[in-house]
């Protein structure tokens, strides 16, 4: 089978690997659609294990099933989480399933940039979505980063009359703008350094845009009431903006850091101010669990969070090397999608 083989940003290669085998546990998947993730452009992350097949965003139809397989037939459309916890340890019972061991250790194979990928028996188990009939393969490849997005907010207690500050308006960002809007946000900001992308902040829901080499504390204030905001999400890893997010958290409220920062980066804080008085909390969130998958695919299905819109190239399997060209450049791209099939 055709696979893109990733071995840096600018060497995304058209080759050839056997087609996977499945066991009696196990099942095949031909992809229709993979997104290409944000986090799969970053070289850094990446570089000790390639070449290697990415693509995680997966959407496609079951063409092979182990014996042992009941749940799933042949010809069903599904999406799958590439990760899988276990649901049994220490983490899992106090709701991090994210940094769980076994979903640490757990992947599909070879990845969603392949015409191609085996479900290991555990990902069936725990990790395979069935595609309503509405939603088409490209819309489906949204399952994975909105569950993401939705286990962020929940693990940041966003709520109803809260304001928002969504720092970086790429696919997380949107994604975390229309949620924030679907929980009743009494105000969302958007910032970017992109006009293309502010311009898709506000269509999608953003109450005002602030190009991120404009904002301030101070600009800030003036939009939201003289006042900062409840939350903070840093849907950019970039250094200068997590050092904004502290200065724009109000009171009692917290920061997000939804995205991945270059390498070795690293922030000094202000103990006494934002911690000691303030009672702001910082915190992380990553990946999702299965139930947070199945609710991102029915708000995908309701048509409560519109994904067809942020999607903005698509590419043959061939041409993997433009999508990823476009992702890593984060210019006038928002969602690029790859056809494995074409």
């Amino acid at each position: 089978m055709k696979v893109a083989m990733y071995y840096n940003n600018d060497n995304v290669r058209l080759e050839e690997m056997p087609k996977p085998e499945v066991s009696s546990d196990e099942i095949l998947i031909k992809i229709e659609a993979s997104g290409i993730c944000g986090s799969d452009v970053m070289y850094w992350y990446r570089r000790h294990k390639v070449p290697l097949v990415l693509g995680h965003e997966i959407a496609g139809a079951i063409v092979q099933v182990g014996k042992d397989v009941k749940r799933y037939k042949i010809g069903q459309r599904v999406s799958a989480s590439h990760h899988v916890p276990c649901g049994e340890c220490h983490y899992c019972l106090n709701d991090h399933t994210s940094v769980c061991e076994t979903l640490r250790k757990t992947n599909f194979h070879p990845g969603g940039f392949a015409e191609f990928v085996r479900l290991p028996g555990i990902n069936v188990e725990k990790g395979v979505y069935v595609i309503p009939d509405n939603v088409s393969y490209d819309e489906a490849t949204f399952t994975e980063p909105l569950a993401c997005v939705l286990r962020g907010q929940r693990l940041a207690k966003m709520s109803q009359g809260k304001s928002v500050l969504v720092m970086g308006s790429g696919i997380s960002g949107l994604l975390h703008i229309q949620m924030a809007k679907l929980n009743k946000a009494a105000k969302i900001i958007a910032t970017d350094i992109n006009d293309f992308r502010l311009k898709a902040a506000k269509n999608l829901g953003a109450d005002e845009i602030i190009n991120a080499k404009d904002f301030s504390p101070e600009r800030l204030l003036k939009v939201n009431n003289s006042r900062l905001v409840d939350l903070v999400i840093l849907c950019t890893g970039a250094k200068t903006a997590i050092e904004q997010a502290l200065e724009s958290v109000d009171r009692g409220g917290a920061v997000l850091f939804f995205a991945a920062t270059d390498e070795g980066v690293k922030i000094s804080l202000d103990v006494n101010k934002v911690f000691w008085r303030n009672e702001i909390t910082l915190l992380s969130s990553y990946a999702a669990n299965p139930e947070e998958h199945i609710e991102a695919l029915q708000l995908i299905s309701s048509n409560k969070i519109n994904v067809k819109d942020m999607i903005t190239h698509s590419f043959a399997l061939a041409d993997t090397q433009k999508g990823f060209k476009l992702v890593a450049e984060a210019k006038n791209s928002i969602k690029v999608i790859i056809h494995p099939q074409e």
